[in-house]
């Protein structure tokens, strides 16, 4: 039971590294990709499926199950665990990308946040304390503290007073934890752009010697060139033995680029989402399904891949599905892309056991195919 991280072994000539992320409900291999279940649900699939893909972690949205069914109701239920039927570890964010989002709706202050509900109109007030209480109350495994997300594009000056204030948060969100036992509370090192800030950031972070680390700010809008340069110079100050989660990224070159940098987990909606447009992603590319030229095309998606559409299915049955609208084809997609960032993530891990991760994943660490969702 409790938290802790083992590292167990690094690549010589980057700052990859392989570890496990022991919690108490299993270990996570890192490093890893993580399936998002925003809404307790990872979209389209069960949890014997989601079991099936390789995965270990997934995620569950503080706001949106705030909102709909409310986490008293969750608790009641035994916690989300419990309610979805995962017993693998879960992690829930904090609200705070979420409020970002609604810019239109929402008002920052030294308080918290208040926002119009977009589900029925209602003022709503999420501060760091608040925040925390849901996050207690749904009972996953990892928490997120909760912070501010500038967008892309504010000065330093701006920059530089929201991270104090993300710190200020924090601080408020370590004094209402009552679950420090049953749930591990990372901090989120935020900074858009300027690299003095996210060291800045992150030096102070690390003081408070949390249980682990995530980077966030980095997918809201900068040039792919930015978030590589950014994940590049803060990993490094992240400590070695805790781990490190870059938020909202899953794209192959990223992800890639990322674990040179010493980041362990990744979370991100590609796969379902393309899943759900009826693309898949196979060995780095992005495949339409509605393209005539699988119309005859009686191979399996990936005859590499060991997930159930790969085995079960082929590309000429999968375009029927998706040109006939038929829900099957959308979660079959959703499975595979799920099984394939996951096997992309494990293929990683092997190589750096192996000392084999800068050579074999050299076209990933350079000019790799960008499959970042349009």
């Amino acid at each position: 039971m409790g938290f802790s991280f083992e590292l167990i072994a690094r690549c010589p000539q980057t700052g990859a590294r392989v570890g496990v992320w022991h919690t108490p409900h299993g270990p996570v291999e890192t490093p890893r990709f993580m399936p998002v279940g925003t809404l307790a649900t990872v979209k389209g699939l069960t949890p014997a499926q989601i079991a099936s893909t390789g995965a270990q972690m997934i995620l569950a949205n503080t706001y949106h199950l705030h909102l709909q069914p409310g986490e008293s109701i969750i608790e009641k239920a035994g916690g989300l665990h419990e309610f979805m039927a995962w017993n693998q570890p879960i992690l829930t964010d904090s609200g705070g990308f979420q409020v970002f989002s609604l810019s239109q709706l929402r008002q920052i202050k030294e308080s918290g946040v208040t926002f119009r509900s977009p589900r029925d109109g209602r003022i709503i007030e999420i501060t760091p304390e608040k925040s925390i209480q849901i996050q207690n109350a749904l009972g996953a495994d990892v928490i997120m503290a909760f912070d501010e997300c500038p967008p892309t594009g504010v000065s330093h000056e701006t920059m530089k007073a929201s991270i104090e204030r993300t710190y200020r948060w924090l601080e408020r969100c370590l004094r209402a934890h009552q679950r420090p036992q049953q749930q591990a509370l990372f901090a989120i090192v935020q900074g858009g752009i300027y690299e003095d800030l996210r060291a800045a950031a992150a030096e102070s972070l690390v003081k408070l010697d949390l249980p682990g680390y995530a980077i966030g700010g980095v997918s809201v809008g900068e040039e792919t060139s930015l978030i590589h340069r950014i994940v590049q110079i803060t990993a490094p100050l992240l400590p070695e033995n805790k781990p490190r989660y870059l938020m909202g990224v899953g794209t192959y070159r990223e992800m890639a680029k990322a674990i040179a940098s010493g980041i362990d987990l990744f979370d991100c909606v590609i796969p379902t989402r393309f899943g759900r447009h009826g693309t898949a992603l196979v060995r780095g590319e992005r495949w339409n399904l509605k393209n005539a030229r699988f119309k005859e095309d009686f191979a399996p998606l990936d005859e590499t891949c060991p997930c159930y559409t790969c085995q079960h299915f082929s590309r000429a049955y999968l375009n029927h599905l998706i040109k006939s609208g038929e829900m099957l084809g959308y979660i079959l997609l959703s499975l595979h892309n799920i099984a394939e960032l996951i096997r992309f993530t494990r293929e990683i891990r092997q190589s750096i056991l192996g000392g084999t991760f800068a050579q074999d994943f050299a076209p990933w660490l350079e000019d790799a195919l960008d499959v970042t969702p349009t």
